[in-house]
């Protein structure tokens, strides 16, 4: 067993599965809705990134590469200058909403390159450039750009041309729990020498602002260097650090006369530090204080061109002497061998080196993901923060009707500084991506969304906090599902205590379901925008007009899966405990009546042989939203497949459903079910089978769907066909955008009108291994269409398969498609290693758009690469050691 997978099972017995140190510091925390006391729930302007330097947050921290206790209480991170900004370079730059031309868009340089679920070992890269960074240039080009234009991006700057800029390694390396070594490395890719100051900073999270600790922690010098942090819930922190040009201490407070022009109590704010090293503003009055909640030891010095330079620090709760002894650095050695053999152990052999890299990074950037979040609706509404006053408006807005929601945990982000909060569907795709690792956490994760401080009384599951009551696809017991599977795989058992915890909280999900989003009792369900931002001719979480309603098919067909996931999820249960048996029963009959509705009750077209939401009006013909897109293919999502040794087990299910289609045949009543007698199997599927070839038939068409990376959210059928209705006077349209969005819904920030998004096309691939799995040889299907060449479906899920994971990979001329016109860049062989795991894919090139760090979902490509190594041989491929560093 590896070093690695004995912490983990250590870990696994703890109520929280988690290690008390960890990446846990958000890389935005300005501009987030927990920061806004606006009255015009205005979050990004209220907190800009302009005051962040200077202005002290009430929910959170963020740093570059940080660290924190899982409370947040004590927090540690990197801050540069390279003598030319204006400010420290203490956290990342991007653009909001109303400054960017594709919504909010973070405009730096980084990358995870390890990190294994205990956090002994991490590795982050962050390129910093040697000339002044562009602020401005990059606010003014993005502004001045249209919708239809690409967004201008650091590298468009020039900044990074004749490589002039430096390469910041920050790396972690634990010798205990509570005793972590960093190391600091910096190498300058540029022909001339540059200056650089190196500011590692260790502050506490200010609590203190509004009461939430009784005694103010300190941090405080212990000698020349090691000071000692101090903290009524932490205890005692050292931090040790080799000698420094410079020592200042400061406190995590507002700089309110810089901001607000009001009168500071002390001149040491938040932003002192920065002021110190940049304008020589109240330098020795830094020097000579030796106490503060905010702490920076300064390095400064010029680095030649092509060398580096090595800083050793250590963060530890024991006092010791001799830190930095002979052979100090011989842990980043010990612990990177360690994350090796973890991930040997754990991930295929039978891989090239290109396929083993992305699916380490892929992990990594996962783990680097985890964030401390902290939100208290009722609190955050009720008090002020002390720069805005109480607002009435506030009482009665955004999130208001969620005062039982109070959060303080470590989640698993979408993107730590384009998304920094946690999303509810989105999170069900990283746990499975977690799975591959850690398993025990992405059950705790599961479990932990679903939780009395999360879920609504009612069973509503909070969406995100821009709008917790927005609805996203209830995804939740699918995902559950896929992490009791992928644990059973690797564990050779199923955690079936797990299934029956959430099997219980998902059960209220689904009576919220049934209750709110099936107004006619018909079992055609509503939802609104279901996570896919604006893949709609309209918005469609607002009601066009008081007495239309939208039925949609991806609701239904959602609730169909629900269904059928909850059914799996009792059969599984009951094979150990029979009193789950009649719940089998329930969500069976539950998926036979919102299948019969989505087939029978107008949703499919007969001419188009493809499903869409109806929007209708009383007195008037029901409308057929008639666009080609994700919303008819997630019918393929509800496929079950159930085994002879089940219904030999189960007598009274058997019976009851034998009773069920008998009834529903005699009666010449809709059945979604499929047999094979010789097999002893039983198919479970939202769509028939000529209905399924149909779908499949559009989906496998190059000239719709398939792209060479996948399968895309609208057919490229609308590029040359858009469609539009006019509702009431008003025309809505949509046409086929395989790039960024063109439209304004949600902001602007997302695109679901043509690119590929991997976690759409990993379920669409486990649905065919399903259906593939059933069929067994007997079906075959065009792939691709109008080629000729037919396959089964196991065969085809691998090809799609192999079509998203090429968007990452190398390709003959030594490029990657999701890096587009910077393949330039990743050329170079400091850069050639380097993935980024971007929200979406360009429909056409692949190029990768939206946030850049997106690896929450987009990390499901690890269990994809999973997949394709079953299929090839199983000798070990050659493999390179993974770099470090140059």
């Amino acid at each position: 067993m590896t070093a690695e997978q004995q912490r983990l099972n250590v870990n696994a017995t703890k109520k929280v599965p988690l290690e008390q140190w960890g990446p846990y510091v958000s890389e935005r925390q300005w501009g987030t809705v927990r920061e806004d006391y606006s009255e015009n729930s205005d979050a990004w302007n209220y907190f800009p990134f302009t005051h962040a330097h200077a202005r002290a947050y009430r929910w959170g921290e963020d740093g570059i590469a940080g660290i924190s206790d899982f409370f947040q209480n004590l927090c540690f991170s990197v801050a540069l200058w390279n003598g030319k900004d204006k400010i420290l370079k203490e956290r990342l730059f991007g653009l909001g909403n109303y400054q960017g031309n594709h919504g909010e868009d973070v405009k730096e340089l980084y990358y995870y390159l390890d990190n294994i679920p205990s956090h002994y070992y991490m590795q982050m890269l962050y390129k910093y450039p040697q000339q002044a960074f562009p602020y401005d240039k990059l606010i003014e080009e993005n502004r001045k750009r249209g919708k239809l234009e690409t967004e201008y991006e650091l590298l468009d700057t020039g900044i990074f041309d004749n490589n002039k800029y430096f390469d910041v390694y920050i790396t972690y390396a634990k010798h205990g729990k509570k005793d972590i070594a960093i190391k600091i490395e910096v190498v300058n890719r540029g022909n001339t020498a540059a200056p650089l100051w190196i500011v590692p900073t260790l502050w506490f999270y200010n609590r203190w602002q509004y009461g939430g600790v009784d005694k103010l922690p300190v941090i405080r010098e212990v000698n020349d260097c090691t000071v000692k942090a101090t903290h009524e819930r932490l205890g005692n922190y050292y931090l040790y650090f080799q000698k420094a040009n410079d020592k200042l201490y400061t406190d995590n407070e507002t700089n309110y006369e810089k901001l607000f022009g009001k009168p500071n109590p002390t001149p040491f704010t938040k932003d002192a530090i920065n002021d110190a090293i940049i304008e020589q503003k109240n330098v020795e009055a830094l020097r000579k204080r030796k106490s503060g909640t905010k702490f920076s030891p300064v390095y400064s010095g010029t680095i030649k061109p092509g060398g580096s330079k090595v800083i050793y620090l250590r963060l530890s709760d024991t006092l010791t002497d001799n830190v930095f002894h002979k052979g100090f650095e011989q842990i980043f050695k010990q612990r990177k061998e360690e994350a090796d053999e973890f991930y040997n152990e754990i991930l295929p052999v039978n891989l090239s080196h290109d396929l083993r890299n992305i699916q380490r990074q892929a992990l990594a950037g996962l783990m680097w993901s985890k964030q401390y979040y902290h939100y208290d609706i009722e609190r955050w509404i009720s008090t002020s923060d002390g720069i805005a006053p109480l607002s009435e408006q506030r009482k009665r807005g955004r999130n208001h009707d969620w005062l039982h929601l109070k959060n303080q945990d470590v989640i698993l982000m979408p993107d730590k500084w384009e998304y920094p909060w946690y999303a509810a569907w989105d999170l069900a795709f990283h746990c499975i991506a977690m799975a591959v690792a850690d398993p025990v956490y992405a059950k705790h994760q599961l479990i932990l969304v679903m939780r009395e401080w999360y879920m609504k009384p009612d069973g509503q599951l909070p969406a995100y906090e821009w709008n917790f009551s927005d609805v996203n696809p209830p995804v939740h017991a699918w995902a559950a599902l896929q992490v009791y599977y992928i644990e059973k795989e690797q564990r050779g058992k199923g955690d079936i205590p797990f299934l029956k915890r959430i099997f219980q909280k998902l059960l209220i999900n689904f009576t919220w379901w049934i209750n709110r989003k099936d107004p006619n009792g018909n079992n055609i369900f509503e939802g609104g925008f279901l996570g896919l931002d604006n893949i709609g001719v309209f918005n469609r979480s607002i009601q066009l007009h008081s007495q239309m309603e939208l039925e949609q098919a991806d609701g239904t067909s959602w609730m169909g899966m629900y269904a059928l996931n909850l059914m799996d999820m009792a059969i599984e249960i009951a094979m150990h405990d029979i009193s789950f048996e009649d719940t089998a029963t329930k969500f069976f009959e539950h998926f036979v009546l919102i299948a019969e509705a989505l087939n029978e009750l107008g949703l499919w077209n007969n001419e188009d042989k493809f499903f869409y939401d109806v929007l209708g009006a009383p007195g008037a013909q029901p409308i057929q939203l008639r666009i080609q897109s994700i919303v008819g293919l997630t019918t393929l999502f509800a496929v079950s497949i159930i085994n002879r040794n089940v219904l030999g087990k189960l007598e009274d299910f058997t019976k009851r459903i034998t009773w069920f289609e008998n009834y529903r045949l005699k009666n010449n009543k809709f059945w979604p079910n499929e047999e094979r007698a010789e097999e002893g199997k039983l198919l479970l599927s939202l769509v028939p089978k000529e209905r399924l070839i149909a779908l499949l038939q559009r989906l496998l068409n190059e000239t719709e769907f398939l792209s060479n990376g996948g399968i895309r959210a609208l057919s490229k059928y609308h590029e040359q066909h858009p469609y539009s209705v006019d509702i009431d006077g008003t025309v809505y349209s949509i046409q086929y955008d395989p790039g960024d969005s063109t439209s304004d819904f949600f902001g602007g920030n997302s695109n679901w009108r043509g690119p590929v998004w991997i976690p759409i096309n990993y379920i669409i691939i486990q649905s065919i291994k399903k259906y593939g799995a059933f069929y067994d040889g007997t079906l075959t299907i065009e792939y691709p269409t109008n080629s000729g060449h037919f396959m089964e479906l196991k065969e085809v899920a691998v090809e799609l398969t192999k079509r998203v994971i090429s968007l990452f990979e190398l390709d003959e001329k030594n490029e990657r498609r999701l890096h587009g016109n910077e393949n330039w860049f990743y050329s170079k062989p400091e850069n050639k290693d380097l993935i980024l795991f971007y929200e979406y894919f360009h429909g056409d090139t692949g190029r990768g758009l939206g946030a850049s760090h997106q690896t929450g979902w987009t990390a499901l490509l690890a269990e994809l690469i999973n997949e394709i190594a079953y299929s090839l041989p199983k000798e070990p491929a050659q493999t390179q050691p993974q770099k470090t560093t140059e």
